[in-house]
């Protein structure tokens, strides 16, 4: 809808200085919208940290360290590793990234759950920004995983996933 009114408004303009003028008026309204979005999904990003947190303390068994190497199957996001870093990487708000620091890298460790869904991220890198976006992109994946194995049955498993991002002018 916010498209169609700009567009109009660009169209129905002839003088092409107030053109370009719609035009960084509408990037600039974008780019405004992108970051009140983002806030909002650090917000929930923050709230079901909280959650998992709070399940934690009320279950004390879920924060054993438990290595998984034992899987018949490890956990696997559908299409495969690459698969999985390029969905991380389109759901990387870039701009909520704040780096004087040419390449940044993080590491994002993770459950996957029995059911396939994502849970427990913490993403660890020297980029506290990069590393929420991380942690965001991972809540927000589409897809679930097809979950770890042992003896045909499903078990949670530990994921780790390297993330680097080279920041250009």
């Amino acid at each position: 809808m916010l498209n169609k009114e700009f567009k109009k408004k660009f169209d129905a303009e002839s003088n092409n200085v107030k053109k370009i003028e719609i035009k960084g008026d509408f990037l600039f309204f974008m780019k405004k919208m992108d970051s009140i979005e983002n806030n909002a999904l650090i917000g929930a990003l923050l709230k079901v940290r909280n959650q998992e947190d709070l399940q934690t303390i009320k279950n004390p068994r879920l924060t054993s360290s438990k290595k998984f190497q034992d899987a018949e199957k490890i956990a696997d996001y559908p299409g495969g590793l690459n698969s999985l870093r390029q969905e991380v990487a389109n759901l990387l708000y870039i701009d909520g990234v704040y780096s004087e620091e040419k390449m940044v890298k993080t590491d994002v460790a993770f459950i996957v759950e029995k059911d396939g869904t994502v849970s427990n991220v913490h993403a660890q890198g020297d980029n506290f920004t990069f590393n929420r976006q991380a942690e965001i992109a991972l809540y927000s994946l589409a897809e679930k995983f097809s979950p770890a194995m042992i003896k045909g049955d499903p078990i949670t498993y530990c994921f780790k996933l390297p993330l680097t991002l080279s920041m250009t002018d």
